[in-house]
């Protein structure tokens, strides 16, 4: 398609021998789907101002690819708030909310006026059908040899006209088309609009060309309103029970792959592992990189210059790719607003060299509410990690007013610390949910206060932080708001909980709950002496999937925002091995859950503005925004030193929020930093449909993923390692399989019948390392002229099961 703006399309044939064409010349304009098939069947156009080359076939596929649910202001139908009077067809589901029903009536009754008793009665129906789709647009017309095409020429936001598919109706799906005056009507019921209503042209449309070109012509007339696909006419598209059944759901493919999109918010980052809100009303976003610097994102898109807290000195942190260690959690205390405090999360070296992770309190500067005050932290807690692996990192504030640290199991693997490892040990820290009060002090000193009501207060034999055990390496956990009407579910903790060998597996905690590692694994024995010991009492996973769904789960969080009220109660998690994304539903009844997996990048669900089709493969992290919007965030080179992680946002193409309910109004910041604009490198489902076609079909992939991630095309650039800190770190172990760990960085391909556009901007990485058993950081990459000894040097590791956090 081409853009809007031209007032006259000036066509002229171009004989030749087999291949007929058209040879046009503009200034830019966007042809509609039925105009184009109706002036140039089976011909190839050629746009000279713009060197695009369109076949018809294409041009058909992209039109027929068009058509969704979606409304004039290029955004999807919604459920009106309060009932329809005058188009009641549309009270459930549509375009329309009470204000434009009014004014629809409003120019009906205008219109009526002009019309006499006797075509009330035999009008009125047709009038009023078109009105409640119509839209009365200026007087810019398109000439195209002697039929009139009206467009509107410019923005065409704000406009919403009931019907679900307004925007197929006046071939507006892209918001470079030009929109029509009159929607399109399927023949039949057009011919019959012009027979007996066709005085009536007029007062629908102020056009006259229209008037002096059709309103005596009912064929060029119907011509003119024809739609190539005759299932979204009107009324045709009333009566579709394909096109009607599930409108308004969430839309599933035809193997229950739940039909999702998404818009690029921030791009360039170094291994985004969080992303958190101060729930200050300012919508402010703060991005966490696992180099140890916080990012603060605006309202508006824009990021500041100067970051909220830079670390970097402090923090562990290498270049190795797959090394877990670095900035891993933050939380906003529920008081920030009052008391500027917030909790990070790291890893570091002690004096002594030895490796440590660090819980502690920070306050925002009193000059600067977009910065930290980096002198103003205070040590709450300490914990020694026996490996670099399985550092934990989640931190978060319950409904309780507590703090939850969630602690890995010490790393290695099957947790080999002691007689039943650290996970089943109550007396270790590591392999645990802590509970802590942190606005109080313990008689013993501690910085912190223990909850009276915490489960093993009154064990001797049990550290009285302990809130849950038996955890394996938690990768992300989130609390629940509850349902926004019933506050249903309000203050469940979700976790990813990843696996050994075998399983990864999602948890609900609860108080005191043993979560059975390492005696199970998801919901199998794993040490099967102690499993068959172990308590009946164990919890078990709502959830969990072997190795032929994914090898490492990243938590995720439970829908409960305003834009996409389909996904209500749907907790979303992934995968961040393969890039699979997935949603578990539960059942009110039964009290278990069902699991779908998510598709990102139909071009037919998405073809909205902003919509993109693809992701960066590793899943790092899930988030939520204040007004409860779902992100993810994940990279196509997970280094911690590699700026390719970007950030995501969700949207549901097939219903929104009725307009105006998501409204919310920042609280504004004075900002002394530089605001740096947000730009895209995703191009958009739009544009890619836009592009000429250049290159071969995707060949058929084998990748068991419902999901559409791309690799970034630049290859990271490794820092040199040149901290001291670094160079004495404690060596990644390799993993096992490291053949298969380079395949699983090629490209990952979808499926055949989602065709792959460019992303532009991405082709393949260097391999990456796979995640074995337990996090294998994986050292340097080695140059090419080492290939053979590193073959040996992985053979003779064959033995190491190292698994990966993330």
């Amino acid at each position: 398609m081409f853009s809007p703006g031209a007032r006259t399309i000036m066509c002229k044939q171009v004989e030749e021998q087999h291949s007929p064409s058209f040879h046009i010349t503009m200034s830019s304009i966007a042809l509609s789907c039925p105009a184009r098939n109706l002036l140039f069947p089976d011909t190839t156009v050629v746009a000279t101002e713009t060197n695009l080359q369109i076949t018809s076939s294409e041009w058909n596929f992209l039109c027929s690819l068009l058509g969704h649910p979606q409304c004039l202001d290029y955004g999807p139908p919604f459920q009106p708030p309060f009932h329809l009077e005058f188009c009641s067809a549309y009270e459930n589901f549509g375009c329309c909310d009470q204000e434009r029903d009014n004014s629809i009536a409003a120019k009906y009754w205008d219109i009526m006026d002009y019309i006499d008793p006797r075509g009330h009665k035999l009008c009125g129906t047709y009038i009023k059908d078109i009105l409640c789709q119509s839209k009365i647009f200026g007087k810019e017309l398109v000439t195209v040899l002697c039929v009139a095409l009206p467009v509107q020429v410019g923005d065409n936001h704000g406009n919403k006209e009931c019907s679900p598919y307004a925007a197929h109706l006046y071939d507006a799906e892209n918001p470079r088309t030009p929109l029509r005056s009159l929607p399109g009507l399927c023949f039949d019921y057009c011919s019959e609009f012009h027979f007996n209503c066709r005085s009536a042209i007029s007062l629908l449309t102020s056009d006259k060309h229209i008037h002096e070109c059709c309103k005596t012509n009912k064929t060029r007339f119907c011509n003119l309103l024809h739609l190539h696909d005759e299932d979204y006419c009107f009324p045709n598209v009333l009566k579709n029970t394909a096109l009607n059944r599930n409108l308004g759901s969430v839309v599933e493919d035809r193997k229950g792959c739940l039909q999702l999109c998404l818009t690029e918010v921030a791009n360039g980052l170094r291994n985004p592992v969080l992303m958190a809100h101060a729930n200050d009303h300012t919508h402010r976003m703060f991005i966490a990189e696992q180099v140890g610097v916080i990012w603060v994102y605006l309202p508006d898109g824009s990021r500041l210059e100067e970051p909220f807290l830079d670390i970097r000195s402090i923090v562990l942190a290498t270049p190795w790719i797959g090394d877990e260690r670095g900035f891993l959690g933050m939380a906003f205390h529920p008081k920030y607003k009052y008391n500027g405090k917030f909790y990070i999360y790291y890893s570091y070296m002690d004096k002594n060299r030895v490796e440590k992770i660090r819980i502690s309190e920070l306050k925002v500067s009193a000059s600067d509410v977009n910065k930290a005050d980096p002198l103003s932290e205070r040590n709450l807690l300490e914990l020694e990690e026996p490996a670099a692996n399985h550092n934990g990192g989640q931190l978060l504030f319950g409904v309780d007013g507590c703090m939850y640290l969630f602690t890995g199991d010490g790393g290695k693997a099957g947790d080999p610390f002691g007689k039943f490892g650290n996970a089943q040990n109550k007396s270790a820290l590591l392999g645990k949910v802590l509970r802590i009060d942190v606005d109080g002090k313990s008689p013993d000193g501690k910085p912190y206060r223990i909850p009276p009501d915490n489960p093993f207060v009154s064990d001797p034999k049990a550290r009285p932080e302990v809130y849950a055990y038996g955890v394996r390496n938690m990768w992300r956990c989130a609390v629940d708001r509850g349902d926004p009407v019933t506050k249903k579910g309000r203050g469940r903790i979700f976790c990813g909980d990843v696996g050994q060998n075998r399983f990864e597996e999602v948890d609900i905690v609860v108080k005191g709950g043993n979560y059975g590692w390492r005696a199970k694994e998801g919901f199998e024995c794993y040490d099967t002496k102690l499993c068959h010991n172990s308590s009946l009492d164990d919890v078990l996973p709502i959830f969990a999937y072997g190795r032929n769904v994914g090898k490492s789960v990243t938590g995720g969080y439970v829908y409960r925002g305003c834009e996409s009220p389909n996904l209500n109660g749907l907790y979303i998690f992934g995968d961040f091995m393969n890039g699979r994304l997935m949603a578990l539903q539960e059942d009110e009844k039964t009290n278990k859950w069902k699991k779908q997996d998510i598709c990102i990048g139909s071009t037919k669900a998405c073809a909205f503005p902003r919509m993109i089709r693809s992701y960066s493969k590793f899943i790092i992290s899930f988030a939520e925004d204040e007004a409860g919007e779902l992100y993810f965030m994940s990279t196509s080179y997970p280094s911690a030193y590699a700026p390719h992680g970007s950030l995501y946002k969700f949207i549901d193409p097939a219903r929104r929020a009725p307009p105006g309910k998501c409204k919310y109004k920042p609280v504004p910041v004075k900002t002394k930093s530089k605001r740096i604009p947000f730009v895209p490198r995703a191009k958009t489902v739009l544009e890619l449909l836009n592009e000429p076609s250049t290159t071969k079909p995707p060949k058929k992939s084998s990748t068991p993923t419902a999901a559409i991630p791309t690799i970034s095309s630049k290859k990271a650039k490794k820092t040199p390692s040149t901290n001291r800190k670094a160079s004495a770190v404690k060596p990644a172990p390799s993993g096992k399989k490291r053949q298969k760990i380079k395949a699983e960085a090629k490209p990952h391909k979808p499926k055949q019948e989602e065709k792959v556009a460019h992303t532009s901007r991405t082709t393949p990485v260097p391999p990456l390392p796979k995640k074995s058993s337990h996090l294998t950081r994986i050292k340097k990459l080695l140059p090419k002229k080492s290939a053979l000894a590193k073959e040996k040097l992985e053979k003779r590791r064959k033995e190491s099961r190292l698994r990966s956090r993330f």
